[in-house]
């Protein structure tokens, strides 16, 4: 073997110093991008690992918790079968920042592919997002926030995987680093689990890959992902962002679809995976370690887009659209034609295919060949599992809030409303998700923009159904990071809950700074500390996540800390799904919640240019007596429609209720409800009852099932009876009306210009 030229990683001295302990030599340049890709923060979680062990990860409706590239919740049984949901969530922000298109494109791709990996079919997609200000329609960072949801809407729509759920959220501290998170579902039978390791008794067995040929593109894409950016290296940036190929995905979907028939046929065990950060050598170094193996790779083998590749860009490099299979070679080669002949992978895109790269060995080492030289001989434990980081952090400072007293303004109802509505974290997102196809396999229930999550029948003849909510405020982040990740629980289970259906398990995606800088690491450990206490107090586990850091430009401006967390929900019959559209007038409205005074990390807040340090507190006992009362309402068909309380508070949540009523050929239906002195009988003032985002729910009940609803909420804390609809386009608030096409007309417009 030879030892290292010069190599550009990002490896610090003390970690070089220790390969070049273990290995008892200087390392091979292969072997130096091997472990500048294993070790970075992206792939080993050197320096948040240990702290992720206090999420709650077990729970009845876990089948599969986060030990492999997705996690698998348990939604029902049908015809004598365990469904399960598979679900992952991810995040590709630097290369999203740098080239927004392919950056947020290959995030799809990549999510998409930790789906497929455990044997399931991949039923939805979803984008949480967060960019920095878009008014300078010359900015970069309207290029990114535009090019960014071009890059989602491509490769989804051609994969044919409808995107049913996400948010955006605009903010100056995202300016120089968005933030594009992916979440991905499949569903499949719990008999038929593939998984992401070598299975027991795979020695001498075949590792095949799959799928793009090899490039230059993406090499150096992990260790670039755990570095802060820096706008000074623009050229090696982009180099290390991948190449989407959603066409030739949406081939390689449908094949391994029929391969894993192909092996159900057979009942046989194999191991399946994703290659996303570190390309081949990350990936079959992973499969293999997994199950207790090493594995033998002749680079020579890899089918190449370009000859004359160095063998460190072939081994670490991060081409798309490729995985892995560890298979017994009697069936090899039926694989291999499956993919090369049956789906015709060399036709679809030039030099894909499936290929025999190497074998799983029992010596416990990951060994590399190229030309018929030996670049790569490493203790794979050491090269997959040993890094870690202990640092420093300094926990942050609760705000000082301020006494309870209700606020004052000379501002107008109106005005104020009008004001609230427009902001950019509130107006209508339908310009921006109208580009993603919500519809394409025939299975949506209910639609992105129709519920607080979108909902799925996945399962053909069943009555089976599942939820998809996310949520994560960046508002409440900078005043409180563990208060704002117990919001982004509450509010994730809360849209489950507002469609009718029963939370059963969580995703995350923890997406902060610089974890060297102790302030840093320490809204990292406080968001850990409110998203178990949350998790913990709904019953809602997490299977799965991705932690993001180094989310920071060169200048040192970090992203406000950004908990970013997803909910699924099961229906045991989707026929009780709920709407957030208003359905007729004369129907009682009732907010189910707490009324707060406390206004912090609001949009009222905002928008008056004031600060506030109180933010609202969970009251996690009430809140589950509230879930339950709307989900058996909605069981037994009580509910006309319902809607989460989320940005802007009560009158937003009213608004966005009564806007589809607006749509051509319906009648429009309006509300009226009392001045909040009334039903809070002065509980808090009139803003805060109004525009305080304390959560909770807003439902409408038929006038005829009044009496039955009341009776369900007979032993629940927190029901007030606000007002009705009405078949004026109104939104009235005791005797001050506004004209709801007006206010429909200033919440449409802001995002227009941008998303055309």
């Amino acid at each position: 073997m030879g030892s290292a030229e010069s190599a550009n990683v990002a490896l610090r001295p003390d970690e070089l110093a220790r390969i070049a302990e273990r290995l008892g030599r200087a390392p091979t340049t292969v072997e130096l991008h091997a472990f500048d890709a294993q070790w970075s923060e992206h792939c080993s979680y050197k320096s948040s690992r240990h702290h992720l062990k206090k999420l709650p990860t077990n729970g009845e409706s876990v089948i599969l918790g986060p030990a492999e590239d997705s996690g698998i919740l348990h939604i029902g049984d049908f015809n004598g079968e365990r469904y399960g949901v598979v679900i992952a969530h991810e995040s590709h922000n630097h290369p999203s920042q740098v080239v927004p298109f392919e950056g947020a494109a290959t995030g799809i791709g990549g999510i998409v592919r930790d789906v497929l990996c455990m044997g399931a079919e991949v039923i939805a997609v979803a984008d949480p997002l967060r960019f920095g200000r878009i008014e300078d329609a010359q900015s970069h960072q309207r290029y990114v926030a535009q090019g960014a949801v071009d890059g989602i809407s491509a490769y989804g729509n051609a994969i044919g995987v409808p995107n049913i759920a996400g948010d955006v959220y605009f903010d100056e501290r995202f300016d120089d680093n968005c933030l594009v998170n992916v979440v991905a579902m499949g569903i499949v039978k719990e008999s038929e689990i593939i998984h992401s390791y070598a299975p027991k008794g795979a020695h001498g067995w075949d590792i095949v890959l799959v799928g793009k040929a090899t490039d230059p593109s993406g090499f150096g894409g992990a260790s670039f992902s755990s570095l802060t950016l820096d706008a000074a290296d623009e050229a090696s940036n982009k180099g290390a962002v991948q190449v989407p190929d959603p066409f030739l995905k949406n081939v390689l979907m449908r094949a391994s679809y029929r391969v894993f028939g192909y092996l159900r046929e057979r009942n046989l065990t194999v191991g399946y995976k994703d290659l996303g950060a570190g390309g081949i050598m990350g990936c079959s170094a992973e499969i293999c370690s997994a199950g207790g193996y090493g594995a033998s790779i002749d680079l020579d083998k890899v089918n190449l887009a370009v000859e004359g590749l160095k063998p460190e860009v072939i081994a670490v490099g991060e081409t798309q659209e490729r995985l892995i299979w560890v298979l017994p070679p009697e069936i090899t080669a039926d694989v291999l034609r499956i993919y090369n002949e049956e789906f015709t992978l060399p036709q679809i895109a030039y030099n894909a295919r499936a290929v025999v790269i190497g074998t799983v060995t029992d010596e416990p080492r990951y060994v590399l060949r190229h030309r018929g030289e030996t670049v790569m001989d490493v203790d794979i434990e050491f090269l997959t599992g040993s890094i870690r980081d202990e640092l420093p952090y300094a926990e942050p400072q609760a705000p000082h809030a301020a006494d309870e007293r209700p606020l004052v303004t000379g501002v107008q109802l109106d005005e104020l409303l009008e004001r609230v509505l427009a902001h950019r974290d509130v107006c209508s997102r339908e310009p921006l998700y109208r580009r993603y196809d919500s519809v394409v396999r025939g299975c949506t229930v209910v639609p992105r923009g129709a519920g607080d999550a979108g909902v799925l029948a996945p399962v053909p003849g069943s009555t089976l159904g599942v939820a998809l909510a996310v949520a994560g405020n960046p508002r409440i982040a900078k005043l409180d990071p563990r208060l704002a990740a117990e919001h982004a629980v509450y509010e994730a289970v809360r849209g489950v809950v507002a469609v009718g259906g029963r939370p059963v398990g969580l995703t995350d995606c923890l997406n902060f700074g610089n974890p060297r800088k102790p302030e840093h690491l320490g809204e990292f450990v406080a968001a850990l500390d409110g998203l178990a206490h949350a998790a913990t107090a709904f019953a809602t586990p997490y299977v799965s996540g991705n932690v993001s850091l180094y989310n920071e430009s060169a200048g040192g401006s970090a992203v406000p800390a950004s908990p970013i967390v997803a909910c699924v929900g099961a229906f045991d019959d989707v026929a009780h799904v709920v709407t957030m559209s208003l359905k007729a007038a004369g129907s009682v409205l009732y907010f189910i919640g707490r009324p707060q005074a406390a206004l912090g990390g609001s949009v009222l807040l905002d928008v008056l240019g004031r600060h506030e340090a109180r933010v609202p507190r969970i009251d996690y006992d009430l809140a589950l007596a509230q879930h339950a009362l709307v989900r058996e309402a909605a069981r037994v068909n009580l509910l006309r429609s319902a809607h989460k309380l989320g940005n802007g508070g009560l009158v937003v949540a009213l608004c966005e209720m009564a806007f589809p009523t607006l749509r051509r050929g319906h009648k429009p239906v309006g509300v009226q409800i009392d001045e909040p002195w009334q039903w809070t009988h002065g509980a808090v003032g009139d803003l805060e009852a109004l525009f305080a985002e304390t959560g909770g729910f807003v439902v409408e009940v038929a006038a005829a099932d009044v009496d039955a609803f009341e009776g369900l909420a007979d032993d629940v804390e927190g029901i007030w009876e606000i007002g009705v609809t009405t078949d004026q386009p109104v939104i009235a608030v005791d005797d001050e009306a506004f004209d709801l096409h007006r206010l429909h007309g200033v919440w449409s417009a802001p995002l227009r210009e941008v998303y055309p």
